[in-house]
């Protein structure tokens, strides 16, 4: 059993992961991936600060700067996934094909990446909130107006994010709600 969990930020896509986490199933973050490309000898690392300089810091990708460049024009952030999203798919695979038959589930944040995993056994999740609860919990986060507006602007919108899905998981009515559409996910997921 296969599952991508995707949706927009501030979704809930990394706490869906840690419920399935804690109901057997291996989790992996692709946002982690893409940390560890855009850390310092990795080749992704070196073209990324060829191509942004100003987000070098002390030898090291600072990846606010690189964000607030990048999310401020969509130009500019395609390029910077068409560097990092083929690498990221490569290691999803890796990943996957080393886990045997276990339940397994990768969190993602870029349709193109569900998209392209969908069709080799993968079920898409997408784990769905209002625009409004999302920006809450971002607001939680410390993220200020400007950088809430600049990352759902260039994100898919929830009407995309749902027509990809073969499965939604509610997320809007609290943690006692998302326990039980979990619940009903893994149910699905493993029958």
């Amino acid at each position: 059993m296969r599952a991508v969990i995707c949706g927009g930020i501030g979704s809930g896509k990394s706490e869906v992961g840690r419920m399935l986490a804690g109901r057997g199933f291996e989790v992996l973050d692709a946002d982690r991936i893409g940390h560890r490309l855009l850390a310092p000898g990795h080749p992704v690392a070196a073209r990324t600060a060829k191509r942004w300089p100003e987000a070098l810091v002390d030898g090291r990708i600072d990846r606010a700067i690189l964000g607030r460049i990048v999310f401020g024009d969509p130009a500019q952030l395609a390029e910077l996934e068409a560097l990092t999203h083929p690498a990221i798919r490569r290691a999803i695979e890796e990943w996957s094909a080393e886990g045997g038959e276990r339940p397994a589930a990768v969190e993602v944040s870029v349709l193109s990446v569900m998209t392209d995993l969908a069709g080799d056994g993968w079920t898409r999740v997408v784990v769905d909130a209002s625009a409004e609860t999302r920006r809450e919990r971002l607001r939680r986060r410390g993220m200020t107006e400007a950088d809430i507006e600049a990352r759902m602007s260039v994100q898919p919108s929830r009407k995309e994010w749902l027509a990809t899905a073969d499965l939604v998981v509610d997320n809007n009515a609290g943690q006692e709600s998302l326990t039980s559409e979990v619940g009903r996910l893994v149910g699905r997921l493993l029958t």
